[in-house]
């Protein structure tokens, strides 16, 4: 990797950094990074000191402005218009017309990869012509795309968490982007291999779910307060020998922790506790319990003052092990390719995997 080291990447729609740490993890620098969420810039920063964050919205920003060609470009533009449990307004919506100025960096700076990263739902059929056009976008600049999608749970993360990876490399390279390969099934990650030492020391957030200062391990807290009846519609506890479930971005979606005997079926989307045994078990994971599923180490601290906005930064972040196998491939593929020139006078092609 040391003849790869300091290559410098341009990181867009940073959030509190999980893909980017994953990058810096395969010998990637991240020399400028943006994030328009005033709520997490003391979180990036304290993470990434020496990275150079831009705070406006990208929007307002001209590439052409950032004084060095990056090696690659790297985000996740927002999904909440792609989830599948969002709206499904997909490109109408303004936040999914974000990818359009993620392309903008891509035609300015060309770089030698790009990586975006977004939910499964962006595949569902009602968005094809939307994502015709992103691709054609990509195309149309000169770069061989492929998509992927891709659960985390096959790349060293202890969570089931299906992601659509999108990699474009110049058509003068002739060629595509191909996932790593997944682990074999008895290497996955369990929920025991992540938390199993964090099962003790966990504390409740204070009132109105503000941030406890008094914790031993930084940010093991857990938010307060009932569950809602959506919630309740369902299991939502995982064994100690089994994945998380996704974690996601909101603390009242968290899942109960593996301590609790799983969720009793009533009837259909109505689930209730073992009456058997004592409520408490049934507490969310707390704030460091999601970053570590998340494969964040316990060195990257979260800056909140409501435990909320700790969930909510976490369940927005690809998950850093995820992040890093695919920089590693990217790594590779760039090293093997390094002599072939890099053009972008010809259109190329799209390739689903």
């Amino acid at each position: 990797m040391e003849e790869h080291k300091n290559k410098k990447i341009i990181s867009l729609f940073s959030g509190t950094g999980g893909l980017d740490r994953g990058f810096e993890n395969e010998g990637y620098k991240i020399a400028w990074a943006n994030e328009y969420d005033k709520d997490i810039w003391e979180t990036y920063e304290a993470n990434f000191p020496k990275t150079k964050l831009s705070k406006e919205s990208i929007v307002k920003i001209d590439p052409a402005e950032i004084p060095f060609r990056p090696e690659g470009i790297i985000g996740g533009p927002p999904c909440q218009s792609w989830s599948e449990a969002g709206s499904h307004r997909g490109i109408n919506d303004d936040r999914g017309k974000l990818f359009f100025d993620y392309i903008k960096f891509i035609r300015e700076k060309r770089p030698k990869f790009f990586l975006a990263e977004n939910v499964a739902g962006l595949l569902f059929s009602r968005h094809s012509d939307a994502l015709d056009n992103i691709f054609d976008n990509f195309l149309e600049l000169g770069y061989n795309v492929s998509f992927s999608l891709l659960n985390a749970n096959d790349y060293g993360v202890p969570q089931d968490r299906k992601r659509v990876i999108i990699v474009g490399y110049p058509v003068s390279y002739e060629e595509h982007f191909e996932p790593p390969k997944p682990d074999e099934k008895e290497d996955r990650k369990t929920l025991k291999d992540s938390i199993w030492d964090l099962r003790k020391g966990a504390r409740p957030a204070l009132e109105k779910n503000r941030a406890n200062k008094k914790l031993k391990t930084p940010n093991h807290e857990y938010m307060i307060g009932n569950f809602s009846s959506m919630y309740m519609s369902r299991n939502r506890v995982r064994s100690w020998e089994e994945p998380s479930f996704t974690i996601q971005a909101g603390g009242r979606h968290a899942p109960c922790h593996p301590q609790a005997p799983k969720f009793q079926k009533v009837h259909k989307d109505l689930w209730k506790y073992d009456p058997s045994v004592e409520e408490n078990k049934y507490r969310r994971l707390s704030v460091r319990e999601c970053a570590r599923i998340q494969t964040f180490p316990d060195d990257h601290i979260f800056h909140y003052k409501n435990v909320p906005d700790g969930y909510k930064m976490i369940g927005n972040a690809v998950a850093v092990e995820f992040a890093a196998r695919i920089a590693k491939k990217i790594r590779l593929d760039m090293k093997r390719l390094s002599n072939m020139p890099t053009e972008f006078n010809k259109k190329g092609t799209l390739q689903s995997n």
